[in-house]
C-alpha cells in the first residue's frame, strides 16, 4: 500500500535504488508552458516573473497570480533550493513509473515552491532544509525534466 512521509518523518528508511529512466510519457506542452519546455532543451530552468508585482510564480499561467495582469516575463533561475517536504512513493500512480522514488517540494532560492523528484544520494536519505541543486532527466523528444539532487 501507500507509504507516505512528509517533512522529517523519523520512520523513513530511504529507497533501495534510484531509477534514471523514470518518466514513462511525454509531458503536455501548450502555449503557456512552451517557453519553459524550450528552455529545458538547453538545460535551463526558467520560471515566470511578474514585471508589475516583481514576484516569481510557478507553475506557468497566462496572468500573474498576485495582480491578475498579463505583464509576465520568463527568467532563468539559479537552480539552487532546499528541501521543504518530501514523500517516498511505493505504489506507482500508473504503469511505467517504477517505485520506490521520492517526490519533493523544494523551496527555490527565488522563494518559489517547486514540486520535483529527488535523485542520487539526496533521494536515499532526504532531510528537511537540506540544500539541493538542479539536474536534468532527458526526455525522448529532446526536452528534459528538472529534478534535484
Amino acid at each position: 500500500g501507500w507509504r507516505i512521509f512528509h517533512a522529517c518523518d523519523s520512520n523513513f528508511r530511504g529507497i533501495v535504488s534510484v531509477t534514471e529512466s523514470f518518466f514513462p510519457y511525454l509531458p503536455h506542452e501548450d502555449s503557456v508552458s512552451a517557453h519553459f519546455w524550450q528552455a529545458t532543451r538547453k538545460k535551463e530552468l526558467h520560471i515566470q516573473f511578474c514585471e508589475k508585482c516583481e514576484i516569481f510564480q510557478w507553475y506557468p499561467r497566462s496572468v500573474c497570480i498576485s495582480c491578475g495582469r498579463s505583464s509576465i516575463s520568463w527568467r532563468k533561475i539559479s537552480g539552487r533550493a532546499h528541501i521543504d517536504s518530501w514523500s517516498e512513493v511505493h505504489r506507482a500512480p500508473q504503469d511505467g513509473f517504477v517505485p520506490p522514488y521520492v517526490i519533493s517540494r523544494v523551496l527555490l532560492e527565488e522563494k518559489v515552491l517547486f514540486l520535483t523528484r529527488l535523485v542520487g544520494e539526496t533521494a536515499i536519505a532526504p532531510q528537511c532544509d537540506s540544500p539541493v541543486t538542479l539536474t536534468w532527466q532527458e526526455l525522448s523528444d529532446g526536452r528534459a525534466l528538472p529534478v534535484f539532487e
